[in-house]
C-alpha cells in the first residue's frame, strides 16, 4: 500500500537559472502568505523549514539549489547554488544537517558530481566545469577551487548549457554534458591528470562524444567501463514537431495543445575509447520514452535507471542488453509523479528515489519525492512504496551511506533531506 506523506504539496513553476533575485523574493513573500492563509482555513502551497514528518525536513537557502552531492564518508554535503556559490554543510550527527561555510566559484553553478575517490568536486557552470578540492572545502582551508575546465574555441563545440558533470573511474578523465553543444549535444572530454595534481589547460581537452538533442545527465557503471547518456531527443524534429520559436527540448510546454515529440535516447559510451577517441565513442543506443533526462545505475551494475520526464516514468533498462540488443534492453518502466527530473539510488539499490519536479505547473498536479521498490518495478509488481513531500521543483537527489536523501528543492530554495529508514 502506498504511504502518503503529503504536507502542503507544493505546485512546481517552470523556474530558469536567469531567475532573477527579486522575482525569488516575490515568490517567497508568495510561499508565506499562502502560508498564512492555510492557517485561516485556506490552502497551503509548500512545506516550511519547521515541518517534521517522517524524518523529512526543510532548510532555506539564499538562492536557487540545483546540484548536490554527499562526501564519500557521509559527513558532509555539497549544495550549489545557481548565483555560483558552494554550500558547504556538516551531515555529523546533525539533523538536519548543519551549514559551515559558503565558498564562491566563478562563474554559475548547475549541477555537480564527486569523482568516485571523493577527492574532486566537478561542478558545471553552463560552459564547462569548475573543479574544486573536497579536502579543502570541508576544513575551510584557502583556495578550494582548483580550476576551470572550458573546450578551447577551436573545439567549435559551442559550449552551452553544462548541467552535468561525470568522470572516470580513476579521475583523470572528466565527462561534461553540454545540452545545447554542437552540433546538437555533447559530451566534452578533459584528461586532468590525477585526482591528487590535477591539471588545466587547453592541451586537456581530449575532444566531444556526439549525442541527441539537449544532452542530460551521465552515471559510470560500477566497473567503470561504461558511461550511461540520456538525450531528451533521439534526432532533431522534423518541421511538423518544432517547438514554439525560441524554445528548447527542455523549456517545452507540456500543454495537450503542443505536438507529440519523438523519443529521447539513452546512449552508451566506452570510457576506454572516450579517453582516446571521443568521437567514435557511442556503442549503442536506445529509446528511452519522452524527455529522458537524468540517469542512475544500481550497485550491481546489472540496471540503469532513467527518468522520462515527459512520459511521467522511471525506466528500468537491462546494462548487458544495451550493449547487444539496445533495442531489447527497456526491462519495466513504473509510472510515478508530474515531470520526474532527479534519480538515486539507496545505498543496497532495492530504493529507487525519484524527484517528481512539475516544473511546468501541470494543472491539479503537485511536486513531490517517489520512494520506489526496484525490485518490484523489475517483476512487474506494485511497486510505489511512499509518496514524500517537496518543495517546488525539486530537482537533484543525493544519499548519503546511512540512507538519509539530500534533495535540492530548485524553485523554493530548499535543502531538503529525507530518512529513507522511515518509509519502510
Amino acid at each position: 500500500m502506498t504511504k502518503a506523506f503529503w504536507l502542503t504539496g507544493g505546485t512546481g513553476g517552470r523556474r530558469f537559472v536567469t531567475l532573477h533575485r527579486q522575482l525569488f523574493r516575490l515568490v517567497l513573500v508568495g510561499v508565506i502568505a499562502a502560508l498564512l492563509l492555510g492557517a485561516c482555513g485556506g490552502a497551503s502551497v509548500g512545506p516550511t523549514a519547521s515541518t517534521a514528518v517522517a524524518g523529512v525536513s526543510f532548510q532555506y537557502v539564499d538562492g536557487q539549489p540545483f546540484g548536490v552531492v554527499a562526501s564519500r564518508d557521509g559527513r558532509y554535503a555539497f549544495l550549489d547554488l545557481v548565483s555560483g556559490r558552494l554550500l558547504v554543510y556538516s551531515t555529523q550527527g546533525a539533523s538536519p544537517p548543519r551549514l559551515i561555510r559558503s565558498i564562491s566559484l566563478p562563474g554559475e553553478a548547475v549541477g555537480s558530481s564527486l569523482t568516485r575517490d571523493g577527492r574532486l568536486l566537478l561542478i558545471a557552470n553552463g560552459q564547462g566545469a569548475t573543479v574544486v578540492s573536497v579536502a579543502r572545502a570541508e576544513r575551510g582551508m584557502p583556495h578550494p577551487v582548483l580550476g576551470v575546465l572550458m573546450p578551447p574555441a577551436s573545439a567549435h563545440v559551442g559550449a552551452h548549457g553544462a548541467t552535468a558533470t561525470a568522470s572516470s573511474a580513476d579521475g583523470r578523465y572528466v565527462f561534461v554534458s553540454l545540452e545545447y553543444g554542437q552540433p546538437d549535444g555533447v559530451i566534452s572530454v578533459y584528461r586532468i591528470g590525477s585526482t591528487a595534481a590535477a591539471r588545466f589547460g587547453a592541451s586537456d581537452y581530449v575532444g566531444s562524444i556526439t549525442l541527441g538533442v539537449a544532452v542530460g545527465a551521465s552515471a559510470l557503471s560500477p566497473d567503470g567501463k561504461y558511461l550511461y547518456v540520456t538525450s531528451e531527443l533521439a534526432e532533431r524534429p522534423s518541421a511538423q514537431t518544432m517547438f514554439r520559436a525560441g524554445q528548447t527540448p527542455a523549456q517545452l510546454s507540456r500543454s495537450q495543445s503542443q505536438p507529440q515529440l519523438p523519443n529521447g535516447s539513452l546512449s552508451v559510451v566506452s570510457v576506454a575509447i572516450a579517453e582516446r577517441d571521443p568521437a567514435h565513442a557511442v556503442l549503442a543506443t536506445a529509446s528511452a520514452m519522452q524527455q529522458p533526462v537524468r540517469v542512475a545505475v544500481s550497485p550491481s551494475g546489472a540496471v540503469v535507471w532513467v527518468t522520462a520526464r515527459a512520459s511521467d516514468r522511471l525506466l528500468a533498462f537491462s546494462a548487458a542488453k544495451l550493449r547487444t540488443d539496445a533495442t531489447h534492453s527497456l526491462l519495466a518502466s513504473v509510472r510515478v509523479g508530474t515531470a520526474p527530473v532527479g534519480v538515486a539510488l539507496s545505498p543496497d539499490g532495492s530504493q529507487v528515489i525519484v524527484a517528481d519536479s512539475n516544473r511546468f505547473n501541470s494543472r491539479g498536479a503537485q511536486a513531490a519525492i517517489t520512494d520506489v521498490d526496484a525490485h518490484a518495478v523489475l517483476t512487474h509488481h506494485s511497486a510505489i512504496l511512499a509518496t514524500l513531500p517537496a518543495g517546488q521543483f525539486p530537482r537533484e537527489i543525493a544519499v548519503e551511506p546511512d540512507g538519509v536523501a539530500l534533495i535540492s528543492n530548485f524553485a523554493s530554495a530548499q535543502l531538503e533531506t529525507t530518512d529513507l529508514s522511515r518509509v519502510r
